[in-house]
């Protein structure tokens, strides 16, 4: 039950990040905080959700969480009023690597406490 809601949530941040970051300008959901925290803060969630999710494919993980970050900013080159740029990829790709490390560390505690408990 766990995987399925780590599977959901992952993939439904990932939509929502994807909306947010390719809608126009004026319906761009934001927070009173920078856009690189935002950046930061949206791609280490969408990491730890997808390292809890899929724990054996750190590869799938990888390619999902941080090419994602590199394809949405190049599909904002496609919309008239958004822009991408290298800056905001490496910030989001930096928060997915955050991400990713926090997700593998939480499942690496998560396999030791069970060890222990045995």
């Amino acid at each position: 039950m766990f995987q399925k809601l780590m599977t959901g949530s992952a993939w439904t941040l990932l939509a929502f990040i994807a909306y947010a970051t390719i809608s126009p300008i004026q319906d761009r959901p934001s927070l009173p905080a920078s856009s690189s925290l935002e950046h930061l803060v949206a791609f280490a969630c969408l990491g730890v959700l997808f390292c809890l999710a899929y724990p054996r494919h750190i590869l799938l993980v990888c390619v999902v969480v941080l090419g994602s970050a590199a394809l949405l900013e190049l599909m904002q080159l496609l919309t008239p009023d958004r822009h991408g740029r290298i800056q905001d990829a490496v910030e989001k790709m930096g928060g997915g690597v955050i991400g990713i490390v926090a997700g593998r560390v939480i499942l690496y505690f998560e396999k030791a406490s069970r060890w222990f408990q045995n």
